[in-house]
Protein backbone atom coordinates (compact mmCIF):
# COMPACT_ATOMS: atom_id res chain seq x y z
CA UNK A 1 0.00 0.00 0.00
CA UNK A 2 1.47 3.15 -0.85
CA UNK A 3 1.41 5.91 1.66
CA UNK A 4 0.37 9.72 0.90
CA UNK A 5 2.81 12.38 2.43
CA UNK A 6 0.60 13.38 5.70
CA UNK A 7 0.67 9.32 6.66
CA UNK A 8 4.41 9.53 5.92
CA UNK A 9 4.94 12.50 7.73
CA UNK A 10 2.81 11.26 10.55
CA UNK A 11 4.63 8.02 11.18
CA UNK A 12 8.22 10.09 10.81
CA UNK A 13 6.82 12.51 13.20
CA UNK A 14 5.91 9.62 15.54
CA UNK A 15 8.75 7.24 15.41
CA UNK A 16 11.36 10.13 15.45
CA UNK A 17 9.32 11.67 18.73
CA UNK A 18 9.64 7.75 19.93
CA UNK A 19 13.54 7.66 19.35
CA UNK A 20 13.89 11.04 20.44
CA UNK A 21 12.39 9.66 24.18
CA UNK A 22 14.85 7.13 23.96
CA UNK A 23 13.43 4.03 22.22
CA UNK A 24 15.51 1.42 20.43
CA UNK A 25 16.52 1.98 17.24
CA UNK A 26 15.08 -0.66 14.84
CA UNK A 27 18.27 -0.59 12.73
CA UNK A 28 21.85 -1.81 13.56
CA UNK A 29 23.67 1.83 12.75
CA UNK A 30 27.41 1.79 14.14
CA UNK A 31 29.10 4.84 15.36
CA UNK A 32 29.67 6.49 12.18
CA UNK A 33 26.27 6.11 10.89
CA UNK A 34 25.54 7.90 13.09
CA UNK A 35 27.59 10.62 12.94
CA UNK A 36 26.66 10.82 9.57
CA UNK A 37 22.54 11.39 10.56
CA UNK A 38 24.01 13.70 13.22
CA UNK A 39 22.21 11.74 15.56
CA UNK A 40 18.62 13.66 14.52
CA UNK A 41 16.00 11.57 15.21
CA UNK A 42 14.10 12.31 12.23
CA UNK A 43 16.73 11.28 9.66
CA UNK A 44 17.21 8.10 12.17
CA UNK A 45 13.04 7.90 11.34
CA UNK A 46 13.29 8.70 7.82
CA UNK A 47 15.67 5.77 7.10
CA UNK A 48 13.26 3.22 9.28
CA UNK A 49 11.13 4.54 7.07
CA UNK A 50 12.43 3.67 3.91
CA UNK A 51 13.96 0.31 4.77
CA UNK A 52 10.14 -0.49 5.80
CA UNK A 53 11.01 -1.45 9.42
CA UNK A 54 8.70 0.64 10.99
CA UNK A 55 5.72 -1.51 12.67
CA UNK A 56 3.00 1.38 12.79
CA UNK A 57 0.39 0.29 10.53
CA UNK A 58 -2.51 2.47 8.85
CA UNK A 59 -6.41 2.43 9.07
CA UNK A 60 -8.35 4.11 6.12
CA UNK A 61 -11.74 4.17 6.42
CA UNK A 62 -13.52 2.47 3.59
CA UNK A 63 -15.85 4.72 1.20
CA UNK A 64 -19.84 4.35 2.56
CA UNK A 65 -21.97 2.89 -0.58
CA UNK A 66 -24.66 5.04 -0.93
CA UNK A 67 -28.05 3.33 -1.86
CA UNK A 68 -31.17 4.74 -3.58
Amino acid sequence: MKTTKYEKARIIGARSLQIAMGAPLLLKLNKKQLEELNYNPISIAKLEFEKKIIPITIKRPLPTRLEN
